[in-house]
């Protein structure tokens, strides 16, 4: 659940203070390359570079009984074979235990299974071999536990996880296990401990919570032997379905006068706490830039409801022209967190804003003491978009949402399966109709759905009755669902929609719409039109919150998401621009453009990066710039999406 603010400035205005960090930008083609433009570095991405270490409790205790007639022990190397079973192939696994080896000792703690490609019969022999027999060397354990996760390689950002177990609180001392947790959590990108507590209480609840909190990760509370599963598997699962990034790496500075020169594309960097970083850019005086910045927390991690990313355009005489701030508007834990702006040059022109020159995009990350410490991956994308052909009059502004209101009649009938994505990049596209799919406590899932010219995206989310674990009083989580225009604008519903709901294991559904597309929505002021203004792929985050953790009896929960897109899609933005031939709106009930003949989605669950349909290379950096634009463009042109008279480009990693 997260809630934006956009402000817009006519004329040079008093800078937003704050802590975070910086963008993306670009040189647009009226300009040739700025001289000191970086020559573009390697791509980056965090797909395949995510790993799991789990840390088991074999301490004397775990030789007791449970309540169930099983040890501890035994039902953990059930519910540990349990999550290996339902991780990933080839998922990079490995398993150490600590009091397993001595009757006493502080230094007893052992890798029994090397962090590699998951060979799950390996993982369970390893467990089965465990005998618990002495102390609780907990912070230690820690300590080789990172040491145990194999580096990432140069470039790649990914989630490496340590998934603790544990009966009880460290009785060795030293070193102390929240130092530890702290100290591992501040070092790198990436790195997150999960705690699980099977049947603690009091100093050793509180323990684990803090070296949970302390290491951006999540505390998961097992009374009994199915809770203890079912944590285990959610915070396994986590690890494995974390947000897949891509872009290229860009280091950008502290202040505006050492900013790196971007060209239009997706980029990817970090950002502290407090932090702000900016990105120089040289724009023209006809063409509309957008940026976009997300920044991606460890999910659950802890947050404070207004702990905020800013992300905002200023010009050379250090005032803004555009700025929004979205914060995460709850406590519950960390999700992404996508704050975007676009210079869009006025009628007259006479604006500051308007002139060519250099701007600089800047990323502020705003947090509150006790918030998540760790530095969170930044994924940036710029775009630049053409102004319209000579003689091509635009069609009139879509500012109402008319047949896409609440009252909307939205697909009925039995839901097929799908499975979201993990961020922007590998988002499920969804033609029209009834999807289902099932998300952790924590956890956001992607999808898109393609949209035209005169098309809106309307959808709900419903979440599910689930049957819900034996607890004392009412425990309230929430279920919530955003909007993203092509250029991950985030969209609000303008007060028509709310984007979160409360969830206690009973049914709950999110409505969420975008007004018709429209080039001249640009011009209009509110927030959840002007970004309307271009087709393509229109996102749809589904987010479901950490303290369904503690409230829902299995380890996921499901959701359904209706989805259609009404009104006829037009060749272009012109005012009188045809209908696409043979491919009608779904208002009349017809199928969508975006599902097969089977009412399947026609496109793949994979997406390559930013470059989706709709965008065209205009500008590029370095060698080989004239062969890639030649390349994008064939891509362009086979995915068939028209451009007409306006040409919109955002760069692809």
């Amino acid at each position: 659940m997260r809630a934006g603010h956009r402000r817009r400035g006519a004329r040079a205005g008093t800078l937003i203070g704050g802590a975070l960090f910086a963008l993306v930008a670009g040189a647009l083609p009226a300009l040739a390359g700025p001289a000191d433009a970086p020559a573009a570095p390697a791509a980056a991405e965090s797909g395949g570079n995510s790993s799991l270490v789990m840390v088991l409790d074999s301490s004397g205790s775990m030789g007791d009984d449970d309540g169930t007639g099983h040890t501890r022990m035994e039902s953990a190397r059930a519910a540990v074979s349990t999550v290996v079973d339902g991780l990933p192939d080839g998922y990079p696994t490995g398993l150490r235990v600590y009091g397993a080896d001595q009757p006493r000792g502080c230094t007893d703690t052992r890798l029994v299974r090397p962090v590699q490609k998951l060979d799950r019969d390996a993982v369970k022999r390893a467990v089965e071999g465990v005998t618990p027999r002495g102390d609780t060397p907990i912070g230690l354990s820690l300590r080789k536990a990172a040491q145990d996760l194999p580096k990432q390689a140069d470039g790649a950002i990914g989630t490496r996880t340590i998934l603790l177990i544990s009966d009880g609180e460290d009785n060795c001392g030293a070193p102390q296990p929240c130092e530890v947790a702290e100290q591992l959590g501040k070092e790198g990108v990436g790195l997150r401990i999960d705690a699980v507590g099977f049947q603690v209480k009091g100093a050793a609840r509180e323990q684990l919570e803090c070296i949970a909190h302390a290491g951006n990760g999540r505390y998961y509370d097992a009374p009994d032997a199915d809770a203890l599963a079912r944590q285990l598997q959610r915070a396994a699962q986590l690890s494995a379905d974390g947000y897949r990034l891509k872009g290229r790496r860009v280091e950008g500075a502290a202040t505006a006068d050492r900013a790196p020169v971007l060209v239009p594309g997706q980029y990817l960097d970090t950002i502290g706490p407090g932090e702000k970083r900016y990105y120089a850019v040289d724009l023209d005086d006809a063409s509309t830039a957008d940026f976009a910045a997300t920044a991606v927390p460890q999910p659950g991690a802890a947050v404070d409801t207004f702990d905020a990313l800013t992300a905002r355009i200023e010009h050379a005489d250090h005032g803004y022209c555009e700025s929004n701030t979205e914060r995460f508007s709850q406590k519950e834990g960390a999700t992404p967190l996508t704050a975007a702006v676009a210079r869009i040059r006025s009628d007259g022109g006479s604006r500051t804003c308007d002139r060519a020159g250099r701007y600089w995009l800047v990323v502020e990350r705003a947090s509150k003491k006790g918030s998540d410490a760790a530095r969170w991956p930044l994924e940036l994308v710029y775009g630049a978009e053409e102004p319209l052909a000579e003689g091509v009059t635009p069609a009139q502004s879509q500012t109402e949402y008319g047949e896409g209101g609440k009252d909307a009649t939205l697909p009925t009938g039995d839901p097929r399966d799908v499975r979201g994505g993990t961020g922007f990049n590998d988002a499920r596209e969804l033609g029209r109709g009834v999807w289902r799919d099932r998300v952790l406590p924590s956890q956001t899932l992607w999808y898109k759905v393609p949209a035209g010219w005169g098309q809106q995206v309307v959808y709900d989310v419903e979440f599910a009755n689930e049957p819900t674990v034996d607890r004392t009083g009412s425990t309230y989580s929430y279920g919530a669902s955003r909007l993203y225009t092509p250029a991950r604008f985030p969209l609000g519903g303008g007060g028509e929609f709310s984007g979160s709901t409360l969830y206690n294991g009973r049914p709950a559904a999110v409505r969420m719409s975008g007004v018709p597309v429209a080039w001249t929505n640009r011009y209009e002021n509110r927030a959840e039109v002007q970004p309307v203004h271009s087709g393509g792929d229109f996102y749809i985050s589904v987010t479901l919150g950490a303290h369904a953790a503690e409230i829902a009896e299995n380890p996921e929960i499901g959701v359904v998401l209706r989805v259609a897109v009404l009104g006829e899609e037009r060749t272009g933005p012109g005012h009188d621009a045809p209908a696409v031939a043979g491919k009608p709106g779904s208002g009349d009930g017809k199928k969508d453009a975006g599902a097969d003949k089977a009412g399947d989605s026609a496109a793949s669950a994979d997406s390559e990066g930013a470059g989706e349909a709709g965008w065209a290379v205009v500008a590029a950096a370095g060698a080989g710039a004239a062969a890639m634009a030649a390349v994008l463009a064939v891509f362009v042109y086979v995915r068939g999406r028209r451009r007409a008279a306006a040409g919109m480009t955002r760069g692809s990693a």
